[in-house]
């Protein structure tokens, strides 16, 4: 899709033009045209099947919001997950965010997905979803598959387009041999948020995407970095987090600007070589009201058992692996990065704690697993797919799991019973390198086993 650039007077919204959309569902369905939401589906039996399954990674490209062209009628596609609830409408600035007015659809086969139609609405609009559900609760909720959301504290999601004309062929053409594990790899760990700020003293400033694409690039180029890779650019409410309670697993952050910036950036740096690794959380996620915890009244994306579903150390709320709609999610969600902005690898933060049920809990805290282990089977199941996914779709690129125990098999092949990851994040060097430069340079030379310590458990994790 084209957007055009000018806004419409009215809803100060993009408009979207000449996409081509081909849509079956019309010619072989009645669409009742006289109500707001008009019956109308993406989705086939196969995705829904798949989805329930925990085996549809690709859910971005029909849930969420879509413009597409209905009987020659431009508007939105609505689709989101909601098995708990009994009435789920759309509301935003272009209804003066009354409840109900624009109701979805509950699919006839149970699946716990509403959805529809709204013509005439257009790109640009912030919107949320009404949702009524468990014990009657009403709840105003994001888009969990939105690709754009408002700038905090505003918490509302935003239609978007994500066309981009890419610039990097000859990167994506050649990089596998840059993203190889026979590659010389130099990594610059980056949070975009305080890099730079623009007003040190003022935790308001940001540089914008095209802003620090202007400052990064080079400097990453001059300094002979190999990588860069991103602290968590997903959107999150809370500065505080740096990223890692993240609210929107579709979305860049809208601190620095919209989704297009991003990949601006991201093209940038391939272009000069430059491969580009980003953190990603599928491990918690926070309680805030418009966000994915009791997204429905009651525990949809969490574990409802605490001793699972709660975690401590972060006062979050930890995914249930269990269920196939969430792993279709958390894959899609991984997959969408790589599809979407090109990227060439995904660091995953905290896989020990997903690993572990008695992870920072203490005897009695916690419940063995069916062979009375202290593993999580399911996250570990997750965790396999992920990487088997992420490796058969974009053989060129690379998984790196963040986890600081001695779990065997980390960076193993699936196939050699191991978690299937490439490579894993040495947190014992990072953590004596930055010990090692605290001491006065006069007292340094004492210590260089700081950087040979490491070496002593390398091979074997």
């Amino acid at each position: 899709m084209t957007i055009k650039k000018n806004k419409s007077p009215k809803t100060n919204a993009q408009v979207p033009v000449n996409k081509q959309v081909s849509s079956k569902y019309e010619e072989s369905n009645f669409i009742d045209t006289s109500k707001p939401v008009w019956n109308y589906s993406l989705l086939t039996d196969e995705d829904v099947a798949n989805y329930q399954a925990g085996t549809n990674y690709q859910l971005y490209k029909k849930f969420g919001s879509h413009s597409v062209k209905v009987n020659d009628v431009w508007g939105m596609y609505f689709c989101v997950w909601a098995p708990n609830a009994t009435s789920v409408s759309v509301k935003g600035h272009f209804n003066n965010w009354k409840d109900h007015e624009y109701e979805l659809y509950p699919r006839w086969d149970k699946s716990g997905i509403w959805e529809g139609f709204i013509p005439h609405f257009k790109l640009g609009e912030a919107y949320k979803y009404h949702i009524v559900g468990y014990a009657k609760r009403k709840l105003d909720k994001g888009d969990p598959f939105a690709n754009f959301w408002e700038k905090r504290p505003h918490t509302a999601s935003i239609t978007w387009d994500m066309y981009y004309d890419w610039k990097d062929e000859q990167w994506m053409k050649n990089r596998k041999k840059h993203n190889s594990l026979e590659a010389p790899w130099s990594v610059y760990e980056v949070h975009l948020a305080s890099w730079q700020r623009p007003d040190k003293h003022d935790e308001e400033s940001y540089n914008t995407y095209d802003e620090i694409r202007e400052k990064l690039v080079p400097y990453v180029k001059e300094t002979g970095f190999t990588h860069v890779e991103f602290m968590p650019v997903m959107e999150h409410p809370f500065d505080g987090s740096w990223g890692y309670q993240c609210t929107g697993f579709f979305a860049a952050t809208s601190r620095f600007g919209d989704p297009q910036g991003l990949m601006r950036l991201i093209d940038a740096f391939h272009q000069e070589g430059i491969g580009v690794i980003l953190d990603w959380v599928p491990s918690h996620f926070p309680y805030d009201a418009h966000g994915l915890f009791m997204f429905d009244g009651t525990h949809t994306y969490e574990y409802a058992d605490m001793r699972k579903g709660f975690h401590p150390d972060w006062n979050s709320y930890i995914f249930n692996y269990k269920r196939g709609e969430v792993k279709s999610f958390l894959i899609s969600s991984a997959r969408y990065w790589f599809d979407l902005f090109h990227i060439d690898g995904i660091r995953v933060d905290a896989v020990s704690s997903m690993l572990k049920l008695n992870y920072s809990r203490e005897h009695g805290q916690w419940e063995p697993n069916e062979f009375g282990g202290d593993g999580n089977l399911e996250a570990i199941a997750f965790i396999k797919d992920l990487n088997e996914t992420i490796f058969r779709d974009f053989p060129d690129t690379q998984t790196i799991a963040e986890e600081a125990t001695d779990w065997p098999g980390v960076s193993k092949p699936t196939w050699q019973d191991g978690l299937g990851f490439g490579m894993k994040w040495m947190m014992g060097w990072m953590h004596d390198t930055l010990d090692y430069f605290k001491f006065d340079p006069l007292f340094r030379q004492f210590h260089q086993n700081k950087f040979s310590f490491s070496m002593m458990y390398y091979y074997d994790e």
